[in-house]
């Protein structure tokens, strides 16, 4: 401390700022103890206005001391933009440090998986990392998926589910990035198995996404894979709900009869054969496991229980009598 005084203070007497009797004072915490405090470090601010805005926050007892610190510690450019916490029992050379190190607060949001793209963007906007309207542009932008290392056109499947903490004030591509970027560390040790069956990463992601929206019993997941890759190989259409609702704009709740024989949905599995276009919602790492490493089943159908779980069935007889037990209406692989 006597160094930093020294230095300080022949700082001060050339500025005829702080006199020395005060300097000691000046560099002392502004208060015992103190809740923390968000504070904002504007882009291209300098170190003078930092500084006032600190001491009218009442996070240092006196600007020009601080200023001085920063100018003796060489740190009049090397303030980094951001949003801060912190308290005023925080000595100015330890305020300074976090700035000059960017040590900025994060902020966490949670992303569950089986979330579309526009549901990520909500949640995002909502912890107030990135706007809306800004994140689905980066996520729609053909650009993104080569820029990120994920194959295209879009970002949809590749958000991945995890709980994030990240700085506000990112660039949405930025944030975009983060997400897909969790999500090529969690496909990464995954892809020798989606080569080996013969499926393309986004392939894969879509079947996956399609597990994920189908299930949340996680002992079921390669249950449902095994019924999907069953029907992919035999021809035979995957006739599922979740993709037809995916594919009807703002969607009310309400899946009709009209609905799954609507030829011009293009993800209609009732009527197209094979995948949908791409990804339904972001998988997570298990509906990805359970997509490339299914259960040994010759199932072909299944039907929902009404409490979350599924019955599966060989036949379309058996099947049907499953569903008339269960939902009395239509068949189909699943609900």
């Amino acid at each position: 401390m006597r160094r930093v005084l020294l230095g300080l203070l022949a700082l001060a007497v050339a500025a005829g700022g702080v006199g020395a009797l005060g300097l000691r004072r000046a560099l002392a915490p502004a208060a015992a103890d103190g809740a923390p405090v968000l504070f904002v470090v504007s882009e291209g601010a300098g170190l003078r206005r930092v500084a006032e805005e600190l001491e009218r926050a009442g996070l240092v007892r006196s600007a020009r001391a601080f200023e001085l610190l920063g100018r003796w510690r060489g740190a009049g450019g090397e303030l980094r933009a951001g949003e801060y916490e912190l308290r005023a029992s925080e000595a100015p050379g330890e305020v300074l440090e976090a700035m000059r190190s960017g040590r900025v607060k994060m902020w966490e949001v949670a992303i569950p998986e089986g979330l579309t793209a526009t549901e990520v963007a909500a949640r995002v906007e909502a912890a107030g990392l990135a706007d809306r309207a800004a994140f689905l542009a980066v996520v729609n932008d053909p650009a993104s998926a080569t820029r990120l290392g994920v194959e295209g056109p879009g970002l949809e499947g590749y958000l991945f589910p995890e709980t994030y903490h990240l700085a506000r004030g990112l660039p949405a591509e930025e944030v975009v990035g983060a997400l897909v970027g969790q999500f090529r560390s969690v496909w990464e040790p995954l892809a020798p198995a989606a080569a080996a069956r013969g499926l393309s990463m986004r392939e894969a992601v879509t079947l996956a996404s399609i597990v994920e929206k189908e299930t949340a019993v996680a002992e079921e997941r390669p249950l449902v894979a095994a019924v999907f890759h069953n029907r992919l190989r035999l021809g035979m259409r995957l006739e599922t709900d979740p993709t037809v609702i995916y594919g009807i704009p703002d969607f009310d709740g309400n899946l009709t009869r009209a609905h799954l024989e609507d030829e011009a949905n293009r993800y209609n599995t009732y009527r197209i054969a094979g995948l949908p276009p791409g990804p339904i919602a972001s998988p997570g790492a298990a509906a990805l496991r359970a997509t490339l490493e299914p259960a040994q089943s010759d199932a072909l159908f299944f039907v929902s229980r009404n409490d979350g779980s599924h019955v599966f069935s060989r036949t379309y007889e058996e099947h049907g009598v499953q569903v008339r037990r269960f939902q009395g209406r239509r068949g189909g692989s699943g609900g």
